[in-house]
């Protein structure tokens, strides 16, 4: 089965509003806390070894970077901001916070947000809110659970459950979930398939 996300290149990095590209077509944005391994999962997805940069130093993107999936000119994924770590400056995460409200409170093009979390430290703050986010608007979200392979089998099917019931408490059937690993392939047609639903790839 061909995988049209392999096709994904950089289009650009926009540090405010101005520097989207025009609202119309399809996005999905990637979310994840600083080593979350967000990086890794775009580019597991995308069949490519650098695609997104994986970073030792946590929070390194920095603007909304977009890829377009050619032959189309109007599919694009987005790798938003990672925070979690306090080393950004107070000043910048206020600027971020407002760009980011205003991209999902606005962006008509954003079809579906995919939450990458951590498996061992799972629905932190800050993927709560991006959830809330996405449930504000009524767009439908996927957490994909990385670094499976840190886990045994048992420990990877208890933390997928209990997180499916806390999604359920809070978000009712709007926010799907599974597990994932960028090492091991695990979970990689799941979530390519989820994203190229929306994308209608």
């Amino acid at each position: 089965m061909s995988n049209p996300l392999a096709r994904a290149q950089y289009l650009l990095a926009a540090h405010n509003a101005r520097q989207l590209p025009p609202d119309g077509g399809f996005e999905v944005a990637f979310a994840g806390r600083s080593n979350a391994g967000k990086s890794t999962a775009l580019n597991a997805i995308c069949q490519q070894n650098a695609l997104a940069r994986v970073s030792k130093t946590p929070g390194r993107t920095q603007q909304l970077v977009y890829f377009e999936i050619p032959p189309t000119t109007d599919r694009f994924l987005v790798d938003l901001p990672g925070y979690g770590y306090a080393k950004v400056p107070k000043d910048l995460q206020a600027h971020w916070q407002a760009f980011l409200d205003e991209y999902f409170r606005t962006r008509e093009a954003l079809k579906g947000l995919v939450v990458v979390m951590d498996i061992r430290h799972p629905l932190k703050d800050y993927d709560r809110q991006m959830l809330d986010y996405a449930v504000s608007r009524d767009l439908p979200a996927h957490a994909i659970l990385t670094k499976a392979d840190k886990l045994g089998r048992g420990q990877q099917t208890q933390t997928l459950l209990a997180v499916r019931k806390d999604l359920a408490a809070s978000y009712g059937d709007t926010v799907s979930v599974q597990v994932f690993s960028g090492e091991s392939r695990q979970g990689l047609d799941e979530a390519r398939d989820v994203i190229g639903r929306w994308l209608e790839l």
